[in-house]
């Protein structure tokens, strides 16, 4: 059993156990399942006609989950309303944009130079809305929100935890023949654990979750969405977290998050399928409903994401402002759109799509 008092700073932190400890003979059976799961899940995505679709609407839910872990709760209506105008959002929903932002950065910056402790510090930056830095402040306690008790305490002093930070990125980066789903179950202990900045740190580490896979090549584009999994199993989350700490039970931890990553590519899949079928039948409704809703590129649009500005059609189609007006305007008198005034700007609402972005996806 490690060393270690929750009341303490946990500057004993040790480094992940060898491959051949972690990959018992359950992880081994359970990875087979879950790497399935993300590879079906990565083909659909690319498969699909207009993968911006998934791209632009995914990991907003995943942020909006995500941030809800952290108690930083909006509306996936606020999200989608305000995506491409912040003016007039609450504060949560700028927080939880900014996670999207953040994942977005973070992806690119992997796809570019590669996964490292500057992307982890970048993507909390974006999070956080100011420069983050390896914590230097000693005094860092994580307590149980129902009872107040210290659950743990991270490593403290800027030097250990930029050292452990360094650790943990050799770790991701070993050529030890781990499997990536079970090297990214390890490495999301590791980096709460070490909880390097002195806030964002959660709504990091799962951003560096869906990096880890991207840089595997198990996934093209960030459409993991884990968060939902988590706030729906949270007791499990944070007691096995724990467990690992206090007892080494590291292959309840790894089999919990392969579980996870297995449902929720299993759900996704059904919802992409859910979304080409209403696709499909919208589309067809929108070429009788009128002359304009014929038109390939807007019905493209509208499927990106549920909000639509007029002006987005007037660039995107190459129309004038009258033209996308009354190409949109037919299309809310014939119900498949919802016209809403907000402020000076009218939005145009795809709600049967909305509903079935936020619709809960069975994990089981």
């Amino acid at each position: 059993m490690p060393n270690w008092n929750p009341e303490a700073p946990y500057n004993a932190l040790p480094p992940p156990p060898t491959v051949d400890e972690l990959e018992t003979k359950l992880v081994l059976k359970a990875a087979i399942g879950a790497n399935a799961a993300v590879a079906q899940l990565d083909q659909a995505v690319v498969s699909i006609p207009n993968p911006t679709v998934l791209i632009n609407t995914i990991p907003l839910l995943e942020a909006q989950a995500s941030s809800e872990i952290e108690n930083v709760v909006t509306t996936a209506d606020a999200l989608f309303q305000h995506l491409e105008d912040e003016k007039g959002a609450d504060p949560a929903t700028r927080e939880t944009l900014r996670y999207r932002t953040a994942l977005r950065n973070g992806f690119e910056t992997t796809l570019d130079r590669g996964l490292t402790a500057g992307t982890a510090a970048l993507v909390c930056s974006t999070i956080k809305n100011r420069e983050m830095k390896v914590r230097a402040v000693p005094g860092t306690r994580i307590a149980n929100t129902a009872t107040g008790k210290i659950a743990y305490s991270p490593p403290e002093g800027q030097h250990l935890i930029t050292e452990k930070l360094g650790e943990w990125e050799s770790f991701i980066h070993s050529d030890d023949g781990m499997d990536p789903l079970v090297r990214m179950a390890v490495a999301h202990y590791q980096f709460e654990a070490i909880h390097p900045f002195s806030d964002g740190n959660g709504r990091t580490g799962r951003i560096l979750n869906i990096l880890m896979l991207v840089e595997a090549g198990l996934l093209r584009f960030p459409v993991l969405y884990l968060s939902r999994y988590i706030i729906d199993t949270k007791q499990d989350y944070y007691r096995l977290l724990q467990n690992v700490t206090a007892d080494d039970a590291w292959e309840e931890w790894i089999l919990y998050i392969l579980s996870g990553i297995e449902r929720t590519s299993r759900a996704t899949l059904r919802k992409i399928e859910d979304i080409r079928l209403l696709q499909a039948d919208f589309n067809e409704r929108a070429r009788e409903a009128s002359k304009g809703g014929a038109n390939a590129e807007l019905r493209s649009i509208l499927f990106e994401q549920p909000y639509c500005r007029i002006r987005t059609v007037v660039e995107r189609c190459r129309v004038s402002r009258p033209t996308a007006t009354s190409w949109l305007d037919d299309l809310a008198k014939a119900d498949l759109l919802q016209d809403m005034k907000v402020g000076r700007d009218r939005l145009f609402i795809n709600r049967e799509f909305l509903e079935l972005l936020v619709r809960a996806e069975p994990t089981s």
